[in-house]
């Protein structure tokens, strides 16, 4: 069994919910919080392009209003494994921390692992003020 399996499966699921009828590329996250609950979260689009949200950003702000206090592992799943946008990156930082990141497209065999860290090697946030 994937490390992580079941959340990289919430992730796989959530993107079937995605609702993007401009640039057809749907996405699904899933975060795990400290609390062992994973938070499914997909990318929903507007026609205002600037109030389209992310898969990514979707899961970790439900989490949070849900009243998670921290997180431990997310999940994106894409139709070829791409990675967070650069808002999500910083999002992913400032709300998560240095945690794995799991990375899976329509037809991959095994997710590819990243840390945040990994994505953003030069983060700017509180600790940076």
């Amino acid at each position: 069994m994937t490390e992580n399996a079941e959340l990289i499966n919430q992730a796989r699921q959530a993107r079937q919910q995605a609702r993007a009828p401009y640039s057809g590329y749907t996405v699904g996250a899933a975060v795990l919080g400290t609390s062992g609950r994973i938070y499914p979260g997909c990318n929903v689009e507007s026609s205002a392009f600037s109030t389209t949200l992310c898969a990514e950003r979707v899961a970790i702000f439900g989490a949070i209003a849900a009243g998670e206090a921290g997180f431990t592992a997310l999940a994106v799943a894409t139709k070829n494994g791409g990675t967070p946008c650069g808002a999500c990156r910083q999002v992913i930082h400032e709300q998560c921390g240095d945690i794995p990141i799991y990375l899976v497209g329509e037809n991959s065999g095994q997710p590819v692992k990243f840390t945040t860290s990994q994505l953003l090697p030069h983060p700017f946030g509180p600790d940076e003020i």
